[in-house]
């Protein structure tokens, strides 16, 4: 009878009303109101495990966020984390899934010193990879979509002092930085875009899907391809994106 009676509770609104009133008394409305509205929804069991769920990934970002310093820190499921000494994280920040955030201080008897800064407000999509042995600095407001891979080394060399042999096995080559990755603020960064250094993003400038950048990128642009190329700049006096002509000049309105 015990059953029945909670279960009439869960699925009759009457029934509910009365026990957010009788058994949850003092918790925060809202999150009485998800509780109920997500347990309808999906009934009982699914809906318990969806909670359950929700909590441990609440719980994990509130532990990060205070390992990180990073206030109102938000995680998803399957993010990893290495170097953490030599990450920095801003507040509010957004991480989706399958995050993999590297500071490399070691590999294969080389010592890096490698540092990584997140700002303010970042949000980042599912499977972003983000690994340094030098210097990556991705400034406030920048949104990163799915795939985004952002680099300031190789594995092994293929220019200048350090040349690498086509014998060596890939993963037994030294790391070699070619330098920083500084990303300005609010930059939008497409889906399965490649970013290694030495590069700088200007602020505002967006890159699209499906590009590689190894070159420095000015503000208020829009590049695309591969190597990325400017598609469109901003007109501040137009107020709009102007799209460029083949020799890349801006096309001029008559």
């Amino acid at each position: 009878m015990a059953v029945i009676g909670i279960l009439s509770l869960i699925f009759a609104k009457s029934s509910i009303d009365a026990a957010k009133f009788l058994i949850l008394d003092g918790l925060h409305m809202k999150s009485i109101d998800y509780l109920f509205r997500v347990i309808r929804k999906e009934g009982l069991i699914h809906g318990m495990f969806s909670i359950a769920k929700r909590v441990r990934l609440k719980l994990k970002s509130i532990f990060f966020s205070y390992i990180f310093g990073a206030p109102k820190i938000s995680f998803g499921s399957g993010c990893q984390f290495f170097g953490v000494k030599h990450i920095s994280f801003g507040s509010e920040i957004s991480i989706h899934r399958n995050i993999w955030l590297e500071a490399v201080t070691e590999y294969r008897g080389e010592a890096y010193a490698p540092c990584i800064i997140i700002g303010n407000r970042v949000k980042m999509s599912n499977n972003v990879h983000v690994t340094s042995i030098n210097n990556i600095t991705i400034c406030d407001d920048v949104l990163l979509g799915s795939n985004v891979y952002i680099s300031d080394h190789n594995h092994g060399g293929y220019s200048g002092t350090i040349q690498s042999h086509p014998s060596e096995r890939p993963a037994e080559r030294a790391l070699v930085s070619g330098g920083p990755v500084f990303i300005e603020q609010n930059v939008w960064v497409g889906d399965n875009v490649n970013i290694v250094g030495p590069v700088r993003i200007g602020a505002g400038a967006v890159i699209a899907a499906n590009s590689v950048i190894r070159k420095d990128v000015p503000p208020g642009v829009i590049v695309g391809g591969i190597p990325a190329k400017i598609i469109k700049i901003f007109d501040s006096n137009l107020k709009e994106w102007t799209s460029l002509k083949p020799n890349n000049e801006p096309v001029k309105r008559i």
